[in-house]
């Protein structure tokens, strides 16, 4: 019984993470206004990390469970020795180039996945920088900010701690007016509820099916093709400021929205390796 609490099946989207043609990570650049201190960082994490499964888990040798696990923080924060004689005045140089090695190096599969690399470089936005590297397998970006939100203190109140504000929940049946008697009436949203299930399911399947067989992507002006295996290029990270008007523009001029535009942008540079990186 006490293995069974200690190990927990991993999701299907998890799993599909986890392939080796996927092995997808996240990784979060935050800027600090001022110098940070690793051993701050290490003491709070301490105290937060036991709190989120996913973060105190390791995967199972068959790659199926998580498995619950004593995380030992000083092996998951990295402080590089930089010499900040050599980089000068080019930090946001050096913070690309450290980004762009990191995601060619795995994550260490005997521990939990993840790791927080602490870069006291001065760039033009920031006095320094912290890079968060994660599995896309522990789960998406509101799992992420729960614990970066759980870890922050204010300096002028280091006793509150921040919270996410939570989504308000649908109205139930009682909030709709219906009294406790009215069986009939639950009975009915129970099976008109089960049955768009039912039918979403049989949609999605048949629409993944069809786009293993013959369904391809919409053929827009920033779909780019390339018949280079691009996964294993080595790709230079860089920091940009995106002017929302002038996503709006091409989007309007594309008949697009604004999603498919920002993510044709990103496809197109990352299908390239380095040296055919498209100049916009």
């Amino acid at each position: 019984m006490a293995k069974e609490e200690e190990e927990q099946p991993l999701s299907p989207m998890a799993r599909v993470f986890q392939s080796q043609g996927i092995d997808s990570c996240i990784v979060t650049i935050i800027g600090f206004k001022t110098k940070i201190n690793a051993d701050i960082i290490v003491e709070v994490l301490k105290h937060n990390v036991s709190k989120h499964p996913r973060f105190s888990s390791k995967l199972g040798d068959d790659g199926r469970n998580w498995i619950k696990t004593k995380v030992n923080i000083e092996d998951h924060v990295v402080v590089p020795n930089v010499n900040l004689e050599e980089i000068g005045e080019d930090g946001d140089g050096f913070v690309n180039d450290y980004v762009s090695r990191l995601t060619m190096i795995p994550l260490d599969r005997s521990k939990p996945l993840w790791d927080i690399h602490i870069l006291n470089v001065k760039t033009s936005d920031a006095e320094a920088i912290t890079v968060i590297r994660s599995h896309h397998s522990l789960g998406d970006g509101m799992s992420l900010m729960s614990l970066l939100v759980a870890s922050t203190r204010k300096t002028s109140d280091p006793a509150t701690t921040p919270t996410i504000t939570a989504l308000k929940r649908r109205g139930t049946t009682s909030s709709l007016g219906l009294k406790k008697k009215d069986w009939f009436m639950k009975l009915v949203f129970f099976i008109c509820n089960t049955l768009r299930l039912i039918w979403n399911t049989v949609v999605d399947l048949l629409l993944i099916l069809a786009t293993m067989l013959f369904l391809k992507d919409t053929e827009t002006p920033l779909h780019c093709h390339t018949e280079m295996d691009s996964g294993s290029n080595l790709r230079r990270f860089y920091h940009r400021t995106v002017s929302l008007d002038d996503i709006k523009l091409i989007k309007k001029a594309m008949n697009m929205t604004i999603n498919d535009v920002l993510l044709g942008v990103t496809q197109a540079a990352s299908s390239f390796p380095l040296y055919e990186l498209p100049i916009w």
